[in-house]
């Protein structure tokens, strides 16, 4: 455990509303989301529909959420769910999901109704940040009453397709400034001590604890150790605190913590996770990795229906 200072704050005291607003007094704009995100989704129109299924007020600023649905939706074909920028700083995830739908979603769109949600933080993705501006975590907030509006957004859209949802992949990954700012900050709004951790070099998973699919995860694994590498196991046996299970995966109880990952009853599940900052790997490579890993969840899932 460490002590180490957090700019906002009085160590040991959860933050209350004059923290989370000096908070986010510090936070800048740093890209923009309807250049980058709402432009590629724009330019898929002749492909897909194009779905609003909310809308967030953070004045200034208002961010269209926008998801990408097939074309040719039947309604009794498995669904295939891909969510990307849950937490809006992690940018393959978005790049992955927007390139999957690109340049591979046509080979499945004979096989499933596709639903592709590329952003679901836009005020986190422009300001590179794991929170949206009340301090929130997204990607715990996935439960009923949801405090986060992302993450009630999001399960509002799902609702109507949840019980048909075969396989749900969540685009995420890790940085080095998870554990520069984000951990220290999550220790200093919650009141605790700061403990220092590693980033995890490479592409992993996170399976569900509450209902495993060890040969879905090694599917998605082998397709994107063919792009980029596989972290390995730090000398506990562990990827970020958590006992690894097979190489580049760990599991965690999905639901009960609120995560994206955990918003259906889909037999196939999973989270990924990229480290952008390795040598080892280009920002190229790490959407490459996610779009892989999204075919490679599909194609298993679909192949294996009478599971």
């Amino acid at each position: 455990m460490s002590s180490a200072f957090y700019p906002i704050g009085t160590p040991g005291t959860p933050w209350g509303a004059d923290e989370v607003a000096a908070w986010l007094g510090r936070q800048r704009r740093q890209r923009s989301y309807a250049d980058l995100v709402l432009r590629a989704v724009d330019d898929l129109r002749g492909r897909f529909d194009v779905v609003q299924y909310g809308s967030l007020d953070y004045a200034p600023d208002v961010y269209p959420l926008m998801a990408l649905r097939s074309r040719h939706w039947q309604g009794d074909r498995p669904v295939a769910l891909v969510t990307g920028g849950v937490h809006g700083y992690e940018t393959s995830g978005v790049m992955g999901a927007l390139q999957f739908a690109s340049r591979h979603a046509a080979d499945f769109e004979d096989r499933c109704d596709l639903v592709v949600a590329p952003c679901v933080s836009p005020w986190g993705f422009e300001r590179i940040h794991r929170w949206n501006p009340q301090a929130l975590d997204p990607n715990r907030s996935f439960r009923a009453n949801s405090p986060a509006r992302e993450s009630a957004a999001l399960m509002r859209l799902v609702e109507p397709f949840a019980a048909q949802v075969r396989v749900h992949i969540d685009l995420h990954e890790t940085t080095d400034s998870d554990e520069t700012e984000f951990r220290p900050a999550l220790a200093a709004r919650d009141g605790r001590p700061f403990a220092p951790g590693g980033i995890p070099d490479g592409f992993y998973l996170v399976d569900d604890t509450d209902a495993p699919q060890p040969g879905f995860q090694q599917a998605i694994i082998d397709a994107v150790a063919r792009v980029t590498h596989i972290a390995p196991a730090d000398e506990r046996g562990e990827i970020i605190g958590s006992p690894v299970m097979a190489p580049g995966v760990i599991r965690y109880a999905l639901r009960s913590l609120g995560l994206c990952a955990g918003i259906t009853d889909a037999p196939y599940r999973t989270t990924t996770e990229v480290y952008p900052d390795s040598p080892n790997a280009t920002a190229d490579q790490c959407n490459a990795a996610q779009a892989a890993a999204v075919c490679a969840a599909l194609d298993y899932a679909l192949s294996h229906q009478s599971s």
